[in-house]
């Protein structure tokens, strides 16, 4: 009989990516059979009830240690498991000599065009502003930032001719250097301004099929595009690609912007030199993989979208599920479900439980505050997938796998035994290049042989679900 053991150290402190480590690092000591160690935000105790631990009174500045053990004789080792592992993880964070205690005093000594922030939303705003007041542009990769903060920091970097690349920039990549959840891609003719991360990244990987390469991807933040922020970053990004000799075609992605913030920088683009591709979403807008096909035929190419495997037959359920990780692709899915069949699509984990067709964005700042980003620890969102598979209302399951440096180093491992335990169909997006660490290919086979139909176009997936999940013939293309 499995025994249980939990406890809380308050006081304790350490990041969620770390902490992730820590957990599959004693999950692997042997009489562990589930470790779970985080800190004790509302989220994570939520995880660590469904995983069915039974939990003590805490507050989100302690940490949480769960356990689930073959027997009580294997609590000791795993504990010891534990504490060597936070102590490792310290101790290889730990630097040889004293850090500079300011963002200005360490480009005063280390030089460079840009800094990049990644540190909690609430102290991000004092760092990116020292980077501005050494006159950097700066890259704000913390999301949680308040808006109110990133209004100030762009309107500064517009007075001083300076770029802020987010908060909550996912990607981008400048002088050949891929930041962030950055896919691998040749230098090209393309220069991407993108108002979305994983939106940049499914143009760049549809490109880089396509064999065009791309020399910068300059990411400014989701919010960008509002109404608050006015597309400050947005223009100047597109400004200093116009001035790159190297770029021959624009793109700008974003998810739907504020009505006159992108009718301001749609005038915007079209006074430029440099012919501008618009990829913002919304109702009646091309979908990205139509923006990518538009770029490529501009440069006498084509793009191969030609799925690997295929999927299930149709299943009684007529419902989609879209599990994502990416924010602008599930926006993206939702718009094209709901242009197919009228339904308004639900954003909340709650409704993949509802009564019409979902889809979830798992890396949304409220699902991330105190834990890893899904492209890093999918937990939470295999977890949602286990049981939306087992919902007789589904007909058909969309999710998306995104590849490239910072991301997961093999979903398809933790995603396999998922879809090959299941008979609903199973579509996936595949967004990566072929030189990404996780092998695309490699990745691409492992999930069809565990029975999903793999797209590299995040919205051919979406159509493809929707025709399995309406047709009981199974939804033949």
């Amino acid at each position: 009989m499995s025994h249980e053991h939990v406890e809380v150290r308050a006081g304790a402190y350490a990041d969620s990516v770390a902490l992730l480590q820590v957990s599959r690092t004693v999950a692997g000591t042997p009489g562990v059979e589930a470790a779970q160690v985080a800190m004790a935000t509302d989220l994570n105790l939520e995880v660590l009830a469904q995983m069915g631990f039974t939990l003590p009174a805490t507050t989100p500045d302690a940490m949480v240690v769960a356990l689930r053990l073959a027997d009580a004789d294997a609590l000791p080792a795993a504990l010891a498991a534990v504490d060597a592992a936070l102590v490792r993880r310290r101790s290889d964070t730990t630097a040889e000599v004293a850090p500079h205690r300011t963002t200005r005093a360490a480009l005063r000594e280390h030089g460079g065009d840009l800094a990049l922030v990644s540190v909690p939303g609430s102290g991000a705003f004092l760092e990116a502003m020292d980077a501005l007041d050494a006159d950097r542009d700066v890259m704000v990769f913390s999301d949680n930032v308040p808006l109110a903060q990133e209004v100030a920091l762009k309107r500064t970097a517009a007075e001083r001719g300076l770029l802020v690349m987010g908060p909550d920039c996912g990607t981008a990549v400048v002088g050949g250097v891929g930041l962030g959840f950055a896919n691998v891609v040749e230098p090209g003719p393309v220069g991407l301004v993108a108002a979305s991360g994983t939106g940049c990244q499914q143009l760049l990987a549809l490109l880089d099929r396509a064999g065009v390469g791309v020399a910068s991807a300059l990411g400014v933040g989701g919010r960008d595009l509002s109404a608050e922020v006015g597309g400050l970053a947005t223009l100047e990004a597109l400004r200093r690609l116009d001035a790159d000799p190297a770029v021959e075609v624009i793109v700008l992605v974003s998810k739907p912007p504020a009505p006159e913030v992108g009718e301001a920088v749609e005038r915007a683009a079209a006074a430029l030199s440099t012919p501008v591709e618009l990829a913002l979403l919304g109702p009646g807008r091309a979908d990205l993989t139509e923006v990518a096909e538009r770029v490529v035929t501009r440069l006498g190419l084509s793009v191969d979208l030609a799925p690997s495997g295929t999927a299930r037959a149709a299943v009684d359920g007529t419902l989609v599920r879209g599990l994502y990780v990416g924010g602008t692709l599930a926006q993206e899915a939702a718009l094209l479900l709901a242009d197919g069949t009228g339904t308004t699509v639900g954003r909340a984990a709650a409704d993949l439980a509802g009564p019409g067709h979902a889809v979830v964005d798992f890396g949304d700042d409220e699902l991330t505050v105190g834990r890893a980003h899904p492209m890093i620890d999918p937990t939470l969102r295999d977890e949602h997938l286990a049981r939306v598979l087992a919902d007789p209302a589904t007909g058909a399951v969309v999710l998306d796998v995104v590849l490239g440096h910072g991301a997961e180093a093999d979903p398809a491992a933790g995603l396999a035994p998922l879809v090959a335990g299941s008979a609903v169909p199973v579509v996936v997006a595949l967004v990566g290049t072929r030189g990404d660490p996780q092998g695309h290919d490699a990745q691409a086979a492992a999930l069809v042989a565990a029975g999903a139909e793999v797209h590299p176009s995040n919205a051919a997936a979406v159509r493809r679900a929707l025709a399995l999940a309406l047709s009981p013939a199974g939804g033949a293309a």
